[in-house]
């Protein structure tokens, strides 16, 4: 498992500007090495959405001696002293960010007196990508030409001039849209929300990715990889070059199978936009209900995979051709399924987390699914969530069990939740999250000493499917405020998280199984990729692919059980659906009935609520117990008492696993005693604090 560090390195009190982070230091590297850390994502070289140029003087610029005496290095040398230690580092490319920042210069604009936070100083100016791509300051940065020999062409044709008015997203009446999350509102800086679908934006991502490649960085972060999907929420977008993709895709389409709202139109100059407006849409309030909406999603899809991977495959490429090798993840923000046909263009999942709980396993469960046998680091939201309390708590030397809880329950369910260094409070709140030094030390230290303890496959009796065309449309409604609130409308009644919360609030372990819809990510759900479960619960799954009903139907002929609950299988014909909720091995249940969902019997048990997952080892099993009884009033974890654990593990012989050992962060190990009988393991433990592990491994003498 990879530990890593979510290392924006923003100050304390003070706003999280991006998006370029502050400088680096030695004695950073040294925090790192305590932390046992592997990973550090949004960790280096940002400005490049501000402009080239200044991307390289992060990169490789020129420090004082003043800056020296305190350690201070620039971005390509910070690199490569991780490297001493083993630490890799992810350029983070803030793909959806164009920036313009007030700037205050000398007399002949040749230095830059200040920026962003301005001091009544010199002459005032705006500094930013428009700037860069009109040559704007001749004396301050490299022209435009020094990167693009053959300038910026768009589209069209057309020769660019302004990186901001060509690149931006647009909403339906054309005005250009902002990342509203990333600007503070105290500040007059601009930062402007940008289309991956441009090519010339795609060009300048290029460039960037180039310099932090020059600069020695181990992996390419695109974050907002769902770019400009995100620009949904300002009602986007509508710009040239997403209404052309648009108007492709539907002309691409048999015309048997377009919507019979295109009867009579003509597509070859058809403006999505225009038409929409003379019926009266917006495309904001009630958007998925917008017409063409669905196509227009589709179409985003398969753009969003399509430059994704382009930019993904350049840097891979240019790596080479350089003589080097980096990997590519993005920021999967909270792993919705549009993000799916991506990873396969990655080489870790890098997901920021949409609301940030004290509990949220069945989070997690759907994350490991979501990453399969891929690597993935979490960091938290501080929109909609517990982290400004957290940080405050923390500061005031208190909620030290929370920090825990956070980090080992996601280890627990199959994540890597990050140390945060300096990490994001959002644009509103002028402080950065610190972890207290020792608190991190001690849980990252107990990671890293355990790691043969955590594994990729799980030993689960239930898996709960995700039908992605079946569950989208109800988790758009349920989680559709924008990314400042990150709000969720709880009268909106998602049956599949109906279901994994159920079973996580009852202390049962499962796998999320993931049904692709076919279209906007492949399909390869086999029957093969569902053995070894006793039962798999179906949530609301009335959409499904044919090769989904052939693998349920195997699963069915091979004496698994299927537990269906609300809607099911309303795509298939009336006859494939009825011999199917026929076949005996079929039951109906409630979402919220945990003896339905589980009809095998409960595969734990415990004697005091704690949250269970079984990690499958190459010797044995690792079953991790997360403790959320919360005080509230002193903001830390009651100790549970004996604990009372049985297991069942179908498959194992009744001479193995007999031998047990307990590891917990505030005690030594611990030789338990293991009962066998009828197939369930059962062991009794002694007071639990935030988390626990049972190792059991061995065979009967």
């Amino acid at each position: 498992m990879h530990r890593g560090v979510y290392f924006d390195g923003w100050f304390s009190r003070q706003h999280c500007y991006h998006p370029s982070l502050p400088p680096r230091r030695l004695r950073m590297v040294d925090d790192l090495v305590d932390y046992r850390a592997t990973v550090l994502v949004w960790a280096s070289m940002g400005g490049g959405s501000l402009s080239l140029p200044y991307l390289e003087q992060e990169a490789f610029g020129e420090l004082s001696a003043r800056d020296r005496f305190y350690g201070f290095v620039n971005d390509s040398e910070f690199v490569a002293e991780c490297h001493k230690h083993g630490i890799a580092v992810f350029g983070i490319v803030f793909e959806a960010q164009g920036w313009e920042f007030p700037v205050e210069l000398d007399d002949d604009e040749s230095t830059v007196l200040s920026l962003n936070e301005l001091r009544g100083v010199g002459t005032r100016g705006w500094l930013g990508l428009r700037e860069f791509s009109q040559n704007r300051y001749p004396r301050l940065w490299k022209p435009v030409e020094h990167y693009f020999p053959d300038g910026l062409v768009n589209s069209l044709g057309e020769r660019v001039t302004d990186l901001i008015e060509e690149c931006v997203a647009r909403d339906i009446h054309q005005e250009p849209c902002h990342a509203r999350w990333v600007e503070c509102p105290d500040r007059e800086h601009q930062c402007y929300y940008m289309d991956r679908n441009n090519p010339v934006w795609r060009e300048y991502l290029k460039a960037v990715i180039r310099i932090q490649i020059d600069a020695g960085v181990d992996g390419i972060q695109l974050d907002e990889a769902e770019l400009p999907m995100g620009a949904f929420q300002y009602g986007a977008c509508f710009c040239k070059d997403c209404l052309r993709l648009f108007r492709d895709w539907l002309l691409a389409q048999p015309e048997a199978q377009r919507s019979p709202l295109l009867d009579g139109v003509d597509l070859t100059s058809f403006h999505y936009g225009e038409w929409l407006l003379a019926q009266g849409y917006d495309f904001k309030s009630d958007r998925e209900h917008t017409p063409l909406f669905g196509e227009y999603y589709r179409a985003q899809c398969a753009a969003v995979k399509r430059h994704f991977a382009e930019l993904a495959d350049y840097a891979r490429a240019y790596a080479e051709s350089v003589g080097r090798e980096v990997l590519v993840s993005g920021n999967f923000f909270n792993l919705d399924p549009s993000y799916l046909a991506l990873a396969d263009d990655v080489d870790l999942i890098i997901t920021e987390m949409r609301n940030t709980t004290y509990r949220q396993p069945e989070w997690y469960r759907y994350v490991a699914a979501f990453a399969a046998h891929k690597d993935v680091v979490v960091v938290e939201n501080p929109y909609g969530g517990v982290v400004p309390e957290l940080v405050d708590l923390l500061s005031r030397g208190r909620g030290h069990d929370l920090f825990r809880l956070s980090l080992y329950e996601a280890a627990a369910f199959g994540a890597s939740m990050t140390v945060p260094y300096g990490a994001w409070m959002g644009a509103t709140i002028q402080d950065a999250f610190y972890a207290p030094h020792e608190l991190a030390t001690e849980v990252q230290g107990f990671i890293a000493d355990h790691d043969h303890l955590y594994a990729k496959e799980s030993w689960h009796e239930v898996a709960v499917v995700f039908s992605v065309a079946s569950t989208r449309e109800l988790i758009g409604r349920a989680d559709a405020s924008d990314n400042l609130a990150n709000a969720r409308d709880e009268s909106v009644r998602v049956p599949y998280r109906v279901v994994t919360e159920t079973l996580s609030g009852g202390g049962l372990p499962f796998d999320v199984v993931i049904f692709p819809d076919g279209e906007t990510a492949p399909d390869r759900v086999s029957a093969e990729s569902l053995v070894g479960y006793r039962t798999i619960v179906l949530p609301d799954c009335f959409d499904l692919t044919d090769r989904q009903v052939d693998a349920l139907r195997e699963c069915l002929d091979n004496g698994m059980t299927l537990v269906v609950t609300d809607r099911f299988g309303e795509s298939l014909s009336a006859q494939r659906r009825s011999a199917l909720l026929a076949h005996p091995g079929v039951r109906r249940g409630e979402a919220d009935d945990i003896a339905a969902l589980t009809p095998g019997g409960p595969q734990v048990t415990l004697s005091v609520p704690l949250g269970v997952n079984a990690h499958r080892l190459p010797e044995g099993v690792a079953v991790h117990l997360v403790n959320y009884d919360i005080d509230r009033d002193e903001h830390a974890l009651r100790r549970t008492g004996e604990v009372t654990v049985s297991v069942r593990f179908d498959g194992a012989p009744a001479d193995t696993l007999c031998e047990a050992v307990l590891h917990t962060p505030d005690a030594p190990e611990q030789t338990l005693h293991v009962r066998v009988e009828d197939g369930v393991r059962t062991v009794t433990l002694p007071d639990l604090g935030v988390y626990a592990v049972i190792e059991l491994k061995g065979a009967r003498t």
